[in-house]
């Protein structure tokens, strides 16, 4: 079944004229207006013949969820077959299209359902929120809740110090917790994820992205897909070979798994049941596919086959996950929240709680470095469940001595989710809004949902304790990246890259074409010693030549003219700093070498010469 939901001031219709499967009405039904309503123009599909009352049930509890969230109390069900090219027949139509109002007044909601098979005239007024128009694709195979749970109590908030101290917090009072204002970045976190300010401006993110010619939108693809420039394809890969360089450094072995997995799978379908329908599925004759949202699916699967024993454990396992989630097209913001990204995925397979705790200390101060080493700025946040929490509260302690900052505690009153504890770093962007980079999750309850076990010292199999954990996704990190770049800008810096992901790190510009054998030489220098560096060989003048490399934030330009031909020390224009700094190229390789010491390399994305590069975007 496909729906598309509109929130509406107003719908108007009108019957005109009846088709061949039309149903049989009566006057009252001709014509009429509805206010404030929720219409769900819908389409019954082939594939819903198979179960009707599963998918009238999905239906109704998908559009209760998001009556709910608008504050809508009516539904109109407009049948709208445009909706679908396989669709049901007219007799099945009809009773999924009953079946799911019915379900819907159980939920206690006013339901108007329009007559089938006839052309209606009508107008709708849109209400224009985010959440006004929405499409979904109802299913009878993992229904989004199968009943309406009631949620747990709401938690509550602490601030925590690194030396133990505790404050707590009031959502309703923030302004009252003076040590949270000491540190907007904190302040603005809970301002935009728990109260809901959003930033009603674009990330300057997408500006830059496109300007700098790294990344940009792909209209041949859905929304949420992205294609990557050479220059944004090489920042991509330095930043997946850098998770690849932390997963080895911890000593966790790398898998591959398969992106597609079958629905009817009952693990699968359970998780899939709770990720509310943000699967894409891909429907075959004779089955139905789900393309994975994240890397869980098929590790779980290959974990379940796997021998351990207590003497290999912790057992630890990466992969890069290319995952799929069909975000709400409102949603999707740039590179902050899409349907196609890359996780680095980190799992680790522990003995018991003390051994997971060790591991999760360790990785925490892994992290802590990798998000040091990227140049943004971010705060800590935990999640975990109160008794836990006053259990072991010094191990949290010992975590914030390590980060050397306070953070935020959001104590549960009793577990909702698998993990007993987890922690999220949280990046703030130039317009206010916050998003999730690495974070780390204590799982006590995968281990027996999906039977992966270890055999202990008595050859006795066990459950063990899962860490789940990532430096998050690889395109988060360049939004997170660029956006940290335009928030220096914004307060009267210079924005630029990290040196070790800067595309270009040394651009050299010839006075004259005489000067383009000496300007090749120093590049070969350079490239012996792992740098990335081009010669701007156009025909332009010198200060436009300049010009672009800073727009380009190249962080080292060097002018060549005759004077340079015989000097051994060459004048360097540094970003963000005055005047020029003479140099040898000896001093000018070590000093780079020492800024991106142990960072991965990459060679140029392109031509050396910029004479010989296309350009990509706004050529």
């Amino acid at each position: 079944m496909q729906i598309l939901l509109i929130h509406a001031d107003y719908l108007k219709f009108e019957v005109k004229q009846r088709t061949p499967a039309a149903e049989e009405i009566r006057p009252e039904q001709c014509s009429g207006q509805i206010d404030d309503v929720l219409v769900v123009f819908s389409a019954a599909e082939e594939a819903d013949e198979n179960n009707i009352k599963q998918v009238a049930k999905n239906a109704a509890v998908e559009i209760f969820n998001i009556a709910k969230k608008v504050e809508a109390q009516r539904v109109a069900i407009y049948p709208y077959a445009h909706l679908s090219s396989s669709l049901a027949s007219p007799k099945t139509a009809i009773k999924l299209l009953d079946a799911t109002a019915e379900e819907l007044r159980g939920h206690g909601l006013e339901v108007h359902r329009l007559p089938f098979g006839w052309y209606k005239a009508f107008t709708i007024s849109c209400k224009g929120h985010p959440l006004s128009e929405l499409s979904r694709t109802i299913t009878s195979e993992a229904p989004v809740a199968a009943e309406l749970v009631a949620r747990a109590a709401p938690g509550k908030w602490i601030l925590l110090t690194p030396e133990g101290g505790e404050q707590e917090l009031n959502l309703a009072e923030i302004e009252s917790c003076q040590p949270l204002m000491k540190n907007p970045l904190l302040k603005q976190y809970l301002l935009s994820e728990e109260l809901g300010q959003k930033p009603g401006g674009e990330p300057a993110h997408i500006k830059l992205m496109r300007r700098l010619e790294l990344v940009d939108y792909e209209p041949a693809s859905d929304t949420g897909h992205f294609r990557f420039y050479p220059n944004g394809a090489l920042i991509k890969g330095l930043l997946e070979d850098f998770a690849s360089q932390i997963a080895a450094e911890i000593g966790a072995v790398r898998i591959e798994t398969p992106v597609l997995y079958r629905a009817d799978e009952p693990d699968i379908a359970e998780q899939a049941a709770k990720f509310l329908q943000k699967d894409y599925k891909i429907r075959l004759p004779n089955r139905t596919l789900i393309l994975r949202f994240s890397g869980d699916f098929g590790l779980f699967k290959m974990m379940k086959n796997t021998l351990m024993t207590y003497k290999q454990m912790p057992v630890r396992v990466f992969e890069l996950s290319p995952s799929y989630r069909l975000e709400q097209s409102g949603e999707t913001v740039g590179l902050k929240r899409l349907r196609a990204f890359t996780m680095p995925d980190i799992h680790c397979f522990c003995l018991d709680l003390k051994q997971g705790l060790e591991e999760y200390e360790r990785l925490f101060e892994v992290y802590v470095k990798m998000v040091g080493s990227m140049g943004v700025e971010y705060v800590v946040v935990f999640r975990v469940v109160e008794d836990f929490y006053r259990q072991n509260k010094d191990f949290i302690v010992r975590l914030l001595q390590l980060v050397k900052r306070p953070a935020l505690i959001e104590l549960l009153t009793e577990r909702k989710h698998y993990w007993i504890l987890k922690h999220e770093f949280q990046m703030i962007d130039s317009v206010g809004g916050n998003a999730q980079l690495s974070t780390i999750q204590l799982d006590l309850e995968d281990s027996e949902r999906y039977d992966i076990r270890y055999v202990d010292e008595r050859g006795e199999k066990r459950n063990c304790v899962i860490l789940h954990s990532s430096i998050g996704s690889i395109e988060r990190w360049i939004y997170a990246i660029l956006e940290e770049a335009a928030k220096a800008q914004m307060a009267g810096g210079v924005p630029c890259l990290p040196l070790w992901l800067a595309p270009t790190q040394v651009r050299i510009v010839p006075l004259a074409s005489r000067h383009l054998d000496f300007c090749n030489k120093i590049a070969e220098a350079l490239e012996k010693n792992q740098i990335r560096v081009d010669i701007d060989d156009r025909e332009e003048s010198v200060s436009k030549k300049v010009r672009d490399a800073e727009r380009e934030w190249v962080p080292y330009i060097i002018v060549i003219g005759d004077k340079e031909l015989g000097s051994e020390k060459i004048p360097v224009r540094v970003r963000g700093e005055k005047g020029l700094k003479l140099l040898t190229m000896e001093e000018l390789s070590a000093e780079i070498k020492q800024l991106t010491k142990g960072m991965p390399f990459r060679p140029l994305a392109m031509n050396r010469l910029l004479s010989l590069r296309p350009i990509f975007f706004g050529g």
